[in-house]
Order: structure tokens, then sequence, then C-alpha cells
């Protein structure tokens, strides 16, 4: 199993951390928020999708979405989603798909009533009608909560980005639509999940991190194992979803945890 395999993978059995009740989800509400998605299509230009959750796919996609960026508007609603994925330049659809993994989880955290407030927005590489590859912005917001108040229907609205210059790579941020504060969706998760989230021996191995010390001193200055610090350091980097410890360090940092 390759790496997009298994991130692609995990990203499955996060969805399935909720759990619907198929008889208790009312579609006539989504039936009835068509002709406002079809509208709001035209007006702004924009390609438009409605994931459901429970379902795992798409259950709507606007017809602009074939004239603007050349998709097939049913192969869109795919159960495997491959086509909508086969669309994503490759070298981002992995950090994308990480991402649409931190979001669920960052809803999951949040009350009921606050996860309408936020929407992450994407800026990445899609091919278009001409089987070249362009910039976009997408905005991933909640549409519908059901009844058990599970994330159950999420809008997706897709823009042709202004910036077509050279790509820096994806650009991603989590907007709070009511206060206006922006931010990453890994660093909100993570505020929400504060409360022992490191060991106490973990908080003393980063802070001393920070500091500049190396594993081996901080194996003396502790009193224990090389081995020992290089685990709880693999550790501290997994609970905060970190690449190496310089990003750590800061995401700890912002989280008031060192």
């Amino acid at each position: 199993m390759d790496d997009l395999q298994k991130i692609m993978q995990e990203y499955y059995t996060v969805l399935d951390q909720q759990k619907f009740v198929e008889d208790t989800l009312d579609y006539s509400i989504f039936e009835n928020q068509i002709p406002f998605l079809d509208q709001m299509a035209k007006v702004n230009n924009s390609g438009i999708t409605v994931f459901d959750l429970f379902q795992k796919r798409h259950i709507y996609s606007s017809r602009n979405l074939q004239d603007i960026f050349g998709y097939d508007t049913e192969k869109v609603k795919d159960t495997t989603n491959e086509y909508s994925n086969s669309r994503i330049h490759p070298d981002d659809l992995m950090q994308l798909t990480a991402h649409g993994i931190a979001l669920l989880k960052f809803m999951y955290s949040i009350a009921p009533e606050k996860r309408k407030d936020y929407k992450l927005q994407n800026e990445y590489r899609v091919l278009n009608h001409e089987n070249q590859y362009v910039r976009v912005i997408e905005q991933h917001m909640v549409l519908e909560l059901d009844t058990l108040n599970n994330f159950w229907l999420a809008l997706n609205v897709m823009d042709v980005s202004p910036n077509q210059e050279s790509y820096p790579g994806i650009k991603s941020q989590l907007i709070n639509s009511k206060t206006g504060e922006v931010s990453s969706v890994k660093e909100q998760f993570l505020k929400n999940n504060t409360t022992d989230l490191l060991s106490k021996r973990e908080s003393e191995i980063l802070i001393l991190v920070k500091e500049g010390f190396l594993s081996k001193e901080i194996s003396n200055n502790l009193s224990i194992s090389i081995h020992t610090v290089n685990t709880h350091r693999q550790k501290i980097l997994k609970k905060l979803g970190a690449n190496n410890s310089f990003e750590a360090v800061e995401y700890a940092s912002r989280l008031g945890l060192v």
C-alpha cells in the first residue's frame, strides 16, 4: 500500500466515525436547496458540488463545472470518487486529503452549533476543459447537519484563482465566518484538544528541544536513554501532526504548551 492509499484509507476511516441513522436523513431538505445552488452557481460563475458524508459521494454538481473546468458532471457523482480525484494534480492530492482529514477531526471536536461558522479554503491545481492544470480556490463548508448533529452535507464552491503565476504549493486556511479569524485547520483542531495533549515528560523534552538541546544532551539532562528521548520525540510529532521538531515547537508555542 503506497502513501496515497494509506491516507485515503485514513480519510474513509475518519468519515466512518460518525454514526448516521439512514431513516432520519430527510433528503427533501437538500432537494429544496437545489434551485438556490443552481442560481448561486450561475450568478457567481462558480463550480459547486455537494458531498454527502453518509453516502460518501457527491450528490450534486452544478452544470457549469463542465463549461468552466471540463468536468463530466455525472462522473463527479461516482461512488468511488476516483473521477474527481483524477482531476486534481497528483502532487496536490495527498496534501488535500490530509487537510480534509484535519477538517473532519476539527468539525467533530467542536460544538454542533459552531460547525457552520467555519469554512476551509484551499488553493490547488486541477485539470480544466483544455486538459491543462490551472490553479483554483475551493471553499468547503457545512451545508446541513442531520437530526443527530452529524456533519451530513458539505458544500464545495470552486473558482479559478486570479493568480496563475508560479505555483508555490497548496495554500490552505480555516476561516471563521463570524469573527474573521484565519488559521490552519490543524492549529484549530489542536486548540480544541490541548487537555493532556502532551505528557509531562513530552513537555519537558519539547521545552529542551525549543531551547536548542540535542537528543544526547536531553538524555543527560533528564537521566534517560537516547532511545527513550527519540521515542518521546516521535510521539510528540505524531500528537501535534508535525513533520519535524521545528514545526512541533511552533505549534506547541502557539497553543501555549511550551
